[in-house]
């Protein structure tokens, strides 16, 4: 089950001795608690990071509390407020409650009913929360559809993710590239109590590992030269969601230590801050490498291994699973083919179930999606395929002119692809089934020049 995280407040008291009284003592009662002195400060804080609670007094510089909580209610996930006042009117109080307060209060009040107050806006907040998942649940459809298979270890895997869904445990994946690892990683999310929140990706092993730290943790302005604002880091943003880390052993070894204490702890510090912020994402981990032959080397730590493999998903290769050829080649012809769909010869099959498919689905996946844009008729057979001459002259073992014509065939699926949405590269990567920054990488690989327009 999902740990229960501490309740968020924010306080926004321009009386600073108030203000140290009404943090120490909402602190001592459990609460995580930020505390703001005016108006500007108390908005900023609330678009950086996420509140359960909102305690915003009516008068302070430069903003007052009503018009922070008419901005905090434009936020797309605000906090409950409640308004506190030392010269309150009847006025005030029914234009804070137009405006979406939760509760109004007056000065003098007592500590307790402050505490009351926050945690039955906690409720209304988590209520409101949990009928949302409910409705997305009830929309949702089934997010195994596109896993396609009559495997018997496929089958199992299906069955695995519905049983990991349930639990809020990390887990790591691994397969070779092509397998589904990320469609895995969609279908727990997706699956999970944390299904109407984000699932956020990155790839480890896509990006300089300089960047890696400030894209999981964020920074602070000012937390190296250039860093004029503040950013919120992927691990914040995947708060109450899940967060996919692909490639995960391509983290260098410094940023390993620094992901595990995270993990640990269930809290971090933006680059550069000081303030420690409250992990609230379930992490989700892949891999196409080996990674405990990598940790006998030294070269991926064994405790950030055994940290994100408490659940352990195993997807075998396309060429363990040859019955599933046929079934998967219908599945894309029927999702690329359009009304009339064009239909595979027998040749065709064999010729597909002699293929080792080092690319997995996803390269089966291409290679469909390549076969129907270049059909001339309603039949698919082996000359439309680009496998031919590499299973007629194919080992039993994958030799490097097999990976070169690999290599050539999907430099030329890759291009075509480009040149067929005039070089539109958010359209090509959603047609590949690969992320943009994959992309983007394939396109440096193999010398890709955009036309002239």
């Amino acid at each position: 089950m999902i740990a229960s995280p501490r309740i968020r407040v924010l306080l926004a008291e321009d009386e600073r001795h108030l203000s140290s009284l009404l943090q120490d003592f909402l602190e001592s009662r459990g609460f995580a608690v930020t505390a703001t002195h005016d108006g500007a400060s108390a908005l900023q804080a609330m678009r950086m990071e996420s509140f359960d609670v909102a305690l915003i007094d009516i008068v302070m510089p430069e903003l007052d509390g009503l018009e922070v909580l008419r901005a905090a209610r434009e936020e797309p996930a605000p906090p409950e407020v409640i308004i506190i006042t030392g010269n309150g009117t009847i006025e005030t109080a029914i234009t804070a409650m137009k405006l979406g307060a939760f509760d109004y209060l007056a000065k003098p009040y007592r500590m307790a009913e402050i505490e009351v107050l926050v945690r039955r806006a906690h409720e209304r907040r988590a209520l409101a929360r949990e009928n949302a998942v409910l409705q997305t649940r009830l929309a949702r459809v089934d997010p195994l559809r596109e896993i396609v298979t009559r495997h018997e270890s496929m089958r199992g895997v299906l069955d695995l993710i519905g049983r990991v869904a349930r639990s809020d445990s990390p887990v790591l994946i691994t397969g070779e590239s092509g397998t589904g690892k990320e469609l895995v990683a969609r279908a727990i999310h997706s699956g999970s109590e944390r299904g109407a929140g984000p699932l956020v990706d990155i790839d480890c092993a896509a990006i300089g590992s300089s960047n890696v730290e400030y894209d999981l943790f964020g920074h602070e302005a000012g937390a190296f030269p250039g860093a004029t604002t503040a950013r919120t880091g992927l691990l914040e943003l995947a708060s109450g969601g899940s967060l996919f880390m692909d490639e995960i052993a391509g983290l260098e070894d410094r940023l390993q230590g620094v992901l595990l204490r995270a993990l640990e702890h269930r809290s971090f510090l933006r680059v550069g801050g000081r303030q420690k912020i409250e992990l609230n994402a379930r992490i989700i981990a892949a891999t196409n490498r080996d990674l405990p032959r990598l940790v006998a080397d030294g070269t991926f730590r064994a405790d950030l291994y055994y940290r994100v493999n408490t659940i352990a998903i195993v997807l075998p290769p396309l060429r363990e699973r040859i019955d599933d050829i046929a079934v998967l080649a219908d599945h894309f012809l029927r999702q690329f083919g359009g009304a009339t769909p064009p239909t595979l010869t027998d040749e065709a099959i064999r010729v597909m179930r002699r293929y080792r498919w080092p690319g997995n689905v996803r390269e089966l996946r291409n290679v469909i999606e390549r076969a129907v844009l270049l059909a001339s008729g309603p039949t698919i057979g082996p000359d439309d395929l680009p496998l031919r001459d590499v299973v007629a002259s194919m080992p039993a073992a994958p030799s490097a002119s097999t990976h070169s014509a690999l290599l050539d065939v999907e430099r030329a699926h890759i291009l075509g692809v480009l040149q067929h949405v005039s070089w539109h590269q958010g359209r090509a990567a959603s047609i590949l089934g690969i992320s943009s920054k994959t992309l983007y990488r394939k396109i440096r690989e193999y010398g890709f020049q955009r036309p002239a327009p």
